[in-house]
């Protein structure tokens, strides 16, 4: 390893042009007393402070430093068994992990939309829900006094910035019949589905339903539960597989938020099927078509590392099926919801239904790509008889 990543990281946050934040991750024990410490500049009676935050199990705790201290400070931070830094600055991202060896991978990147540092002291921007709204306390997210609880604070950037996400769809405003049917495959505690419903219903005044599968039926009565306690009836979840579950009602807006492996995939077929106007899938692991991939030149140097294959993997699986939405008359994008820093699966696939199938172009691209890497992506199989109505 020839970058001393600590002295990268710490140049970095010491830059008072460009760092913006410091998102340090690690696990509880063996000489680490935090799960989480975030730290960014502040300004506090017209003097620049470094502003940390530090997570344990239960609670958090937030300290300023000036000067000669905020170096310290990050010298002591970063002495420490960290697995995870993230670093963001104006001018560029820097990623950090720690491997199980104890060498240090370095990703280093430009952010496509560059913010300057927020420098006011225990600012808050508005959010689509805002902190006091009651309806995060129901689900988990707050406490009752209204602050974010401390293992839930990268849950909450993901919601709010999922909605954000889903607002700038702009289908919102199209619905021409009510209520909005929202289906969520694979939706887990349904965290992000339950706040685009109550975002939707109660904050927009757009009378939505929300249905929810996964196969965990102790979480999906859990689910229902919380449903009937938040007094919403127009929401139930279901117990069962995405390719087994049949609507009651064709969705609107279909979501598959870190669905697994192939899970993903049977969700894209449900919503093509039921030629849903908008999906939103975050995909999350991907298998099938890495056991596929044989090396070939000239990836043959990229296929000799585990790592670099399994990368492959990923952005080819996302190909394939950003390229079969497309073929099915989807305005398709492939974009990064969120930080790094507050989830590793950041990707979204965000299609939106705007023409028929068909489309000669994205048909010529997918079948070559399949040609070249002589493999079938699984939501070809889901689609075949689908797709083979639209093949020339």
């Amino acid at each position: 390893m020839t970058e001393n990543y600590r002295e990268i990281i710490k140049q970095a946050a010491l830059d008072e042009q460009t760092f913006v934040q410091l998102t340090l991750k690690g696990k509880i024990g063996a000489g680490m007393p935090w799960r989480l410490v975030t730290a960014r500049p502040v300004t506090i009676k017209n003097n620049r402070h470094l502003q940390v935050s530090h997570f344990d199990a239960k609670q958090d705790t937030t300290k300023n430093y000036a000067g000669t201290e905020a170096e310290t400070k990050l010298d002591d931070l970063l002495a420490l068994p960290f697995y995870s830094l993230h670093l963001r600055a104006t001018n560029e991202e820097i990623s950090v992990q720690i491997t199980q060896k104890g060498k240090a991978i370095i990703h280093r990147n430009r952010p496509e939309h560059a913010q300057p540092p927020d420098l006011k002291h225990d600012s808050s921007k508005p959010q689509p829900i805002p902190r006091d709204d009651p309806f995060l306390m129901e689900i988990g997210l707050t406490t009752e006094d209204g602050r974010i609880r401390a293992d839930m604070r990268d849950k909450y950037a993901q919601v709010n910035e999922f909605l954000k996400m889903l607002e700038s769809t702009g289908v919102l405003n199209d619905f021409e019949h009510s209520p909005v049917h929202i289906l969520d495959c694979g939706c887990g505690s349904a965290h992000l589905s339950l706040s685009a419903h109550h975002y939707m219903s109660k904050i927009r005044g757009i009378p939505a339903t929300l249905a929810g599968v996964d196969r965990n039926s102790e979480l999906m009565e859990r689910n229902n539960i919380r449903a009937e306690r938040l007094n919403l009836r127009e929401v139930c979840f279901y117990p069962g597989s995405i390719i087994q579950y049949q609507p009651e009602t064709p969705p609107d807006i279909l979501l598959a938020l870190h669905a697994c492996d192939t899970a993903t995939d049977e969700a894209l077929a449900l919503g093509i099927r039921h030629n849903a106007p908008l999906i939103l899938a975050v995909p999350c692991c991907h298998h099938n078509l890495h056991e596929q991939l044989i090396a070939r030149e000239p990836f043959n140097p990229v296929m000799r590392h585990g790592i670099l294959k399994e990368r492959l993997a990923d952005i080819l699986t996302d190909s394939f099926r950003a390229l079969i939405l497309r073929m099915m008359g989807y305005k398709t994008d492939v974009i990064e919801f969120i930080s790094s820093e507050h989830t590793g699966r950041n990707l979204m696939i965000r299609a939106i239904k705007r023409t028929a199938p068909g489309e000669a172009e994205f048909i010529e691209e997918y079948n070559a790509l399949k040609t070249f890497w002589g493999v079938t992506p699984y939501l070809e199989t889901l689609l075949e008889n689908e797709l083979a109505q639209i093949k020339p």
